[in-house]
């Protein structure tokens, strides 16, 4: 295995902004304080990422067009064109490279921590959490910046540098290791932290792993792995309820009678049963779904965005969150991530935006048991998870409606072949239409090496094959300065 000289990933965005020994000047006194379980949960509120990957995530999936007219910063332009971005301000991949090791470093601590506490069974729900959250920044990095899991060349693929040290060296020795080492650690971290979380610890448990937070992402990593019968163990508990609806946004009834500012308010609002993770992250991202020149178009918007696929051919059954703003000039989007504006001071024009963006969702949770059923062959199980799903999406929905209810033989006869594969389909179409603007079609686009071709107003086509190595990002060119060898181009 070669080895790799890499700066710790926190301090290279320290190196660029503060400079090594400012950063390394705090951390000792922060540490030499964490001595309770409350000040424990205090560092952990900053285990989590806070920064946004929806801008090159859902920038480079067929869910983005030309509008032909907006703004078209690099950290837009360069995912609908399959290049490296040419940024590393907020929504770049090197912002979000590093705001993950931070979060690392912060569960880090917070481990270390708890390991010299002498009463370390105290600690026991900050542990979960901090494992939990380490594992999670991990798995991200991974998913962007390695190859997908694919179980026949996983040994080999190189992956990132799996971290749980407290790094106190500007420059220390990693191995990158292989995405099955990467894995493996994940895992690890995963299980041992997940039956130690408590969510009555949290004052606000969406904003931390509380156990169904835990369990979706769970479910989301062993989606990876194809292990279909962990996706289902985990998200037993989410779904024992035969009220699921009661559990999903409610697109096709209270959300209709919202106004525009009153979805983006709910929609990342806490107490909503859906958002299992929020996330408070420093993103631009608003600006450009809304009004930025590459994103959700109109031509997008008519193939996906107002009838349900699965069930256009048999009546109108049409989307209740087809709540746009929608004019001539080609804008098109759904009213879910509010910017968040904060000044630098009382007085100033500039500042910084930020989004609370959901990590994880009932929704996804749903698709991710669906998918894992399909493959258990439980078509049945699938079909009515989905129909639930449905019940609370399409306009005017009548449960006495036989266009409203998806069967078998009407996923077979929109996309043929077995039932199974034809109800994947309809998982994997449903969920894209779900997540518009929210990264999570990219996922799938990986793990199912679907191609994606962007079409340019000027009738340029940028194309990303199956196994274009560009689908992998590019390692932020701060890493290389420490000997982190790029991704191949």
């Amino acid at each position: 295995m070669k080895k790799h000289l890499i700066q710790y990933m926190a301090l290279v965005m320290a190196i660029a902004s503060l400079g090594c020994n400012k950063y390394l000047e705090k951390e000792p006194d922060n540490r030499t304080q964490l001595n309770s379980p409350e000040k424990v949960s205090q560092l952990l509120a900053s285990a989590y990422p806070a920064a946004n990957y929806m801008a090159f995530a859902e920038g480079s999936t067929d869910n983005v067009g030309d509008r032909g007219a907006g703004s078209a910063d690099n950290t837009a332009m360069d995912p609908f064109m399959f290049r490296d971005v040419r940024s590393n301000n907020q929504d770049s991949p090197e912002f979000y490279w590093g705001a993950c090791y931070k979060a690392i470093a912060s569960a880090n601590i917070a481990l270390e921590a708890i390991a010299k506490a002498p009463d370390q069974q105290r600690y026991a729900a900050q542990k979960g959490e901090a494992l939990v959250a380490r594992a999670y920044a991990h798995f991200m990095l991974a998913t962007f910046f390695s190859k997908v899991y694919d179980e026949t060349t996983a040994a080999s693929d190189p992956g990132i540098p799996y971290v749980t040290e407290v790094e106190d060296v500007v420059v220390k020795q990693y191995e990158r290791r292989t995405v099955a080492y990467v894995y493996e650690q994940i895992e690890k971290d995963l299980l041992a932290g997940l039956p130690l979380i408590r969510d009555d610890v949290y004052t606000v448990p969406a904003y931390h792993f509380t156990r169904k937070a835990a369990n979706a992402f769970a479910a989301r990593y062993y989606l990876f792995r194809k292990n279909w019968d962990k996706v289902i163990e985990h998200t037993n508990d989410m779904f024992a309820t035969t009220d699921v609806a009661g559990l999903l946004r409610p697109w096709n009834t209270e959300y209709l009678t919202m106004t525009r500012l009153e979805l983006f308010a709910d929609y990342t609002r806490a107490t909503r049963s859906s958002n299992l993770l929020l996330c408070e992250t420093a993103s631009w991202y608003f600006r450009q779904y809304a009004i930025g020149r590459y994103a959700y178009d109109a031509t997008i918007f008519r193939q996906i965005g107002i009838n349900v696929p699965v069930l256009s051919a048999f009546g109108r059954a049409q989307w209740a969150f087809a709540y746009q703003s929608y004019g001539g000039d080609n804008t098109v989007y759904i009213p879910k991530l509010n910017e968040y504006f904060v000044r630098v001071s009382v007085n100033a024009e500039i500042g910084t935006g930020y989004i609370m963006a959901p990590l994880f969702t009932v929704e996804e949770a749903l698709f991710n048991r669906a998918e894992a059923m399909l493959y258990k062959n439980n078509t049945a199980g699938a079909v009515a998870l989905l129909n639930q799903y449905l019940s609370t999406r399409i306009y005017n929905y009548n449960p006495a409606d036989p266009i409203h209810r998806l069967t078998e033989s009407k996923a077979t006869t929109i996309y043929g072949g077995s039932p199974a594969s034809a109800l994947l389909n309809t998982v994997l179409d449903l969920k894209r239409a779900e997540f518009i603007h929210e990264g999570i079609r990219w996922f799938d686009i990986l793990r199912y090496n679907i191609p994606v071709e962007h079409t340019a107003l000027n009738g340029e086509v940028y194309t990303l094959e199956a196994d274009d190595k560009r689908r992998v990002f590019q390692i932020p060119e701060s890493a290389t300065l420490s000997g982190v060898e790029l991704n191949p181009r």
